[in-house]
């Protein structure tokens, strides 16, 4: 029992650390013309899909109702996000060799608060996205927005747009689950 904090904040760091080989976010497209659904997997540094040609056809799809292209190499988050990612992993690894409730709790909110900000913006670039359309767009419809949901399902004309965490994001709200119950043992020390 007197291990099991460092245990839970090594596995913590190590959730963390899944960002690396885990996509954190998929929003999945499905219409009838698209059975198989569009998938687009969102990583700390790229965007990929669930085939090769997954973003082109979502760009194209785009077009039609004047959103914006999504170009992954324009988005300035998936060109430092990496070494917030190693920023936290590094901080993770002082709080385990301090092994101190205090330092512990100290990661845990710096990892909630970059968590937050990071859905944040990430409501900003969705919200931006799906608002400010093309005026030359082939399709216009007067007050229709296309912004997919932060979390869940939603229906986008005939589109029906899920947005979750994909596996690395699940791995990382388990990691603040983990710091906490580390913090929270190691107080009762």
């Amino acid at each position: 029992m007197k291990s099991l904090p460092r245990i839970l904040m090594t596995s913590a760091i190590l959730f963390v650390a899944s960002l690396f080989v885990f996509p954190m976010w998929k929003i999945t497209l499905e219409a009838p013309q698209y059975p198989d659904g569009l998938a687009m997997y969102i990583w700390i540094d790229k965007i990929t899909g669930s085939t090769d040609y997954t973003l082109q056809n979502i760009n194209i799809l785009n077009h039609y109702v004047g959103m914006k292209k999504i170009e992954p190499e324009s988005i300035p988050e998936l060109q430092y996000f990496p070494y917030i990612i190693m920023g936290i992993i590094g901080l993770g690894l002082i709080a385990l060799f301090a092994n101190n409730s205090k330092v512990y709790l100290l990661w845990v909110v710096i990892v909630v608060v970059l968590a937050t900000l990071g859905l944040y913006d990430f409501y900003l670039w969705e919200y931006d996205y799906g608002h400010n359309l093309e005026a030359t767009a082939p399709i216009k419809l007067p007050g229709v927005t296309y912004q997919p949901p932060l979390f869940g399902t939603k229906w986008l004309l005939n589109f029906k747009a899920t947005s979750l965490p994909s596996t690395g994001g699940v791995l990382f709200g388990i990691s603040i689950l983990l710091g906490g119950t580390a913090w929270w043992i190691r107080r009762k020390k």
